[in-house]
């Protein structure tokens, strides 16, 4: 959080890390671009966080799902005092695969897909155009869980497969940026004490008030603590509650020796 402090764009920003983050944000000093689909609640937070650290804060209105809407909050990403990017946006549409409806497969696509790689697309350029800028993408621990079964994980293939999307596009962005001044991360929490399994995300939650999903979770700050800690020593990838990267290390020698044996081929 050494960095010169700019404004920071937070999708997701209208409830859990969001929200959390932002106010985290704020209280560091960022300005901020709160985005997300309820209105209500972004000036809720917005007027809060206003009298709590004295700085400025827009809001804007956007379902990502929507191309006019994403384009939008892409122009805005693209300004040149955009200093931060958190993508947090994202919904889960969970169920089995040959009964999940078309429309909300391409809504979980749009979101936590499309939606991540064009924002990113668009600040990244200004970003390195002025020497700074940090891209944080949440994704999730269900991204390394491909082969688990469902019970008492979510029946997740879109969810799970999106996400995986989310670990290696940014990942690979770090190793193309490195040497650079931006700070890329993955985040990937595990169950965190949200809303998010409260709706699949075809409509959001109702209410003014924020709430949490019946399964608990880990408290949305201490994500944020990771998330933060995680940046200050350059971690790309951040996994909350993970005390020893071991098994990310382990991750990469493993995609290393598959890339090995194929370019080797044969038995």
């Amino acid at each position: 959080m050494s960095t010169p402090r700019g404004t920071a764009l937070v999708t997701g920003a209208s409830s859990g890390i969001g929200a959390a983050y932002a106010g985290r944000l704020a209280a560091h000093g960022w300005d901020t671009v709160l985005v997300a689909r309820r209105a209500q609640r972004l000036d809720d937070l917005a007027e809060r966080l206003r009298e709590e650290t004295g700085t400025s804060v827009e809001t804007l209105v956007a379902d990502l799902s929507d191309p006019a809407g994403l384009e939008r909050v892409a122009r805005r990403a693209a300004g040149e005092d955009i200093g931060f990017l958190l993508n947090n946006a994202g919904i889960n549409g969970y169920g089995p695969f040959a009964g999940l409806e078309p429309d909300l497969m391409a809504k979980v696509l749009h979101i936590n897909v499309l939606a991540v790689t064009a924002l990113a697309r668009a600040a990244v350029p200004g970003m390195l155009e002025r020497g700074r800028g940090t891209v944080v993408n949440v994704a999730s621990q269900l991204a390394f869980a491909g082969s688990l079964p469902p019970h008492p994980l979510p029946e997740r293939a879109v969810y799970g497969g999106t996400k995986g999307y989310v670990v290696t596009f940014t990942r690979t962005l770090a190793a193309e940026l490195a040497g650079s001044p931006l700070r890329i991360q993955v985040l990937c929490p595990g169950l965190t004490a949200t809303e998010f399994h409260r709706s699949r995300g075809d409509e959001p939650v109702p209410g003014r008030d924020e709430s949490v999903h019946e399964d608990g979770g880990v408290p949305v700050s201490q994500v944020v603590d990771a998330s933060l800690a995680a940046l200050d020593t350059d971690e790309v990838v951040c996994v909350p509650g993970l005390r020893d990267g071991a098994p990310v290390d382990a991750l990469a020698e493993a995609e290393l020796a598959i890339r090995t044996a194929a370019r080797r081929g044969g038995a």
